[in-house]
């Protein structure tokens, strides 16, 4: 049975020995970006990355009462990281299919009022957390509600955790259910209460979170801005260019901007840490913007595909002029799966289907390392480097029986990893390591 454990089950001082394959620089960019040991050796002290090779080389580092957790038949790579998830819709997975509007009306302002009730949002939390770890997730960048207890909830688990989470309470003061309304004073002072509180306090990130354009007025843009300026390392997450009738409704909204982007542009929000999720419709000129600005975009395939969004041109994002930073996101719940595996093989179709063909090394890349660029967290998570935090995943090849027939027919590590992409879902992920501990075991053991 699946098992769950706490920050101080294991000891911190240890090794990990197996397959290690990680993602040392953007394959969009460079030809070695791949890094293979197929029998290598973590070392680990105090949760972070001490040492990483070959076992044969490495082992004579091992002091003699050093612990290794040895994984022959799997591999191991950094712990996936999701650029664009709400927490607070984890109750609307699998909700039947409208467009982004129709959607956000029917299901997500109701579910999203239930988060007032601060014992329901801790047990959605504890409920979100498991099902990250199952999937290998050990770091998210999270949508709250707009109470400041659902933001609590969410910072209260992932210290109990000890996971590098990101998250904060949404701002919207207009266009949505009066009970899900805040202000743009109120909003203010609840993001500055809770940034004080939780931003950089252990492994937590704050980010300044105004929904969408639609539902702030200018001087609500303007006062998330204001945030961001008053707490530098803070991070700016909020949606763009998704859905054709969305982006008509922010022109309608803003008659004076140049485009949706832009409505953010002049707020001041857009900047290094600013993840903008989806970004399906940006036009040339924005996708530039992205890149001066320093900005991100979260590519959500499962979710774009299910409400009939679009199709994301990821080749467009990546070009080598102008390239944007972008990582991957499930965007649960339009989003229909924890999986970053999952998602990476939507990621493929959608890249096929705008005739582009993304490989296993970019599908891995933006899951792992291109999404700790894009939350501006790439000295700390996002690949297998010495200096860098210990939160690894370790991906069984032979977790079902047609898996292990396919595997066993490989010839190469990309195709292997393409396969665990095109096939893979949370029964691949065999352990979970947070801060070098096991926070999941698959097997229980």
């Amino acid at each position: 049975m699946p098992h769950y454990y706490s920050p101080d089950s294991a000891a911190g001082d240890h090794a990990i020995r197996g397959h290690i394959v990680t993602v040392k620089a953007d394959p969009f960019l460079f030809s070695d970006a791949l890094v293979e040991y197929n029998d290598g050796l973590i070392i680990i002290e105090g949760g972070v990355i001490t040492a990483v090779g070959e076992y044969a080389e490495m082992k004579d580092k091992l002091q003699p009462d050093t612990h290794v957790d040895h994984h022959p038949d799997g591999i191991i790579t950094a712990g996936f990281i999701d650029t664009h998830v709400h927490y607070v819709q984890t109750g609307i997975i699998a909700a039947f299919g409208a467009q982004l509007i129709d959607w956000l009306n029917t299901y997500t302002f109701v579910a999203e009022q239930k988060f007032a009730d601060k014992a329901y949002a801790d047990a959605v939390a504890k409920v979100f957390f498991d099902q990250l770890l199952a999937n290998g997730t050990t770091t998210a960048l999270t949508f709250c509600a707009v109470y400041p207890d659902s933001v609590d909830a969410f910072f209260e688990e992932a210290s109990r955790r000890n996971m590098r989470m990101a998250g904060g309470k949404v701002l919207m003061n207009r266009n949505a259910p009066e009970h899900l309304l805040d202000t743009t004073q109120s909003g203010y002072d609840d993001s500055k209460a809770l940034i004080e509180k939780w931003h950089g306090k252990g492994r937590n990130h704050y980010a300044v979170t105004p929904r969408f354009a639609p539902t702030s007025t200018q001087d609500q843009l303007e006062a998330a801005a204001t945030l961001l300026r008053e707490y530098p390392g803070t991070l700016m997450h909020t949606h763009v260019s998704e859905n054709l009738g969305e982006i008509a409704w922010v022109k309608s909204l803003f008659p004076d901007a140049n485009g949706y982007l832009d409505v953010y542009d002049r707020a001041g929000l857009l900047q290094p840490g600013a993840v903008l999720a989806h970004g399906v419709h940006l036009t040339a000129h924005e996708r530039l913007r992205v890149h001066e600005t320093g900005s991100a975009i979260s590519h959500c395939p499962t979710s774009n595909l299910f409400l009939g969004s679009g199709l994301f041109h990821v080749h467009q994002a990546k070009n080598h002029t102008h390239p944007m930073k972008v990582g991957l996101g499930t965007d649960i719940g339009a989003g229909t799966s924890f999986s970053l595996l999952s998602t990476m093989n939507e990621a493929y179709k959608v890249a096929q289907l705008v005739q582009y063909p993304l490989d296993a090394v970019k599908m891995l890349y933006l899951a792992t390392l291109g999404s700790a660029e894009a939350m501006g967290l790439e000295d700390k998570i996002g690949s297998i480097e010495v200096g860098k935090e210990a939160d690894l995943v370790v991906l069984d090849t032979k977790a079902t029986p047609l898996l292990e027939f396919r595997s066993a027919q490989v010839e190469t590590l990309e195709e292997q990893l393409f396969v665990l992409a095109t096939m893979g879902d949370d029964r691949v992920i065999h352990t979970t390591y947070i801060a070098g501990n096991v926070a999941y075991s698959r097997d229980g053991h």
